[in-house]
């Protein structure tokens, strides 16, 4: 067997699998967390700055980090949902496509993959496999050259669940130090552990997907503390103003 023979057979294996990619559950993650810990050190920073006393401090932080939780999730649930939508949306407008110019849809199919390297009988090959039945045709145009995933309506549920549970433990973690320590040991360490957890999160999110691990979690620690620094700045004028 040929080596040319042999590749298209194994991409005529390959092919009849449709493929469903992982739930990106580091994205959402990632967004909640990172949203719920800045934006809660923030107002924290910010009610010490204009002398707000403990109790404000704490009834303001854990009222931001309900409310909070459930509009992430929310918009976790919406965003999903209309992400699946333009998918079924661009999906009836591809098939229409096919079945009205099926030619000019081969050709498409044709351009992308001698894009890529084939071409001759291999590229033939490719070609006619992955135009022989609709379904593996339609896929193969949103997948490989739109470059489209497809997403279900459990995603949604999935999205809202994790972007919620990541948000309010994001609040929580420069929260909890100020309902046991005094005021300055509690901002030093709700500073430590939102600085460390920021850098993690960076670090991690590198090594999973790409990039230099410290760059990523100095550039995650920098944009996180320099936005909570904000919070500090506003409640630093609002003290000041008479």
């Amino acid at each position: 067997m040929s080596i040319s023979t042999a590749a298209a057979s194994a991409f005529d294996g390959t092919a009849r699998a449709v493929r469903k990619p992982k739930a990106n559950w580091l994205r959402d993650v990632i967004l909640g967390g990172q949203d719920g810990l800045v934006n809660i050190l923030g107002i924290v920073l910010g009610v010490i700055a204009s002398g707000g006393t403990r109790g404000v401090l704490l009834g303001a932080g854990f009222a931001a980090a309900i409310t909070e939780s459930i509009s992430m999730g929310a918009v976790g649930y919406t965003s999903t949902l209309a992400d699946r939508d333009y998918y079924r949306a661009v999906r009836r407008r591809e098939l229409a496509a096919i079945e009205a110019a099926p030619q000019e849809a081969r050709e498409e199919i044709r351009r992308t993959y001698a894009a890529r390297g084939f071409s001759g009988d291999l590229l033939d090959r490719i070609v006619d496999t992955l135009t022989s039945q609709p379904d593996r045709w339609l896929a193969t145009v949103t997948d490989d050259v739109l470059h489209l995933k497809p997403v279900e309506s459990r995603d949604a549920t999935r999205s809202a669940v994790v972007v919620t549970a990541a948000t309010l433990v994001g609040h929580l973690i420069p929260l909890l130090p100020f309902l046991w320590l005094a005021r300055t040991s509690a901002v030093a360490l709700a500073i430590a552990l939102s600085a460390l957890v920021l850098f993690a999160v960076g670090a991690y999110s590198a090594r999973s997907l790409v990039g230099d691990w410290r760059r990523s979690g100095l550039k995650m620690l920098a944009i996180g503390l320099g936005a909570a620094a904000l919070g500090f700045a506003i409640g630093s004028v609002f003290h000041s103003a008479p």
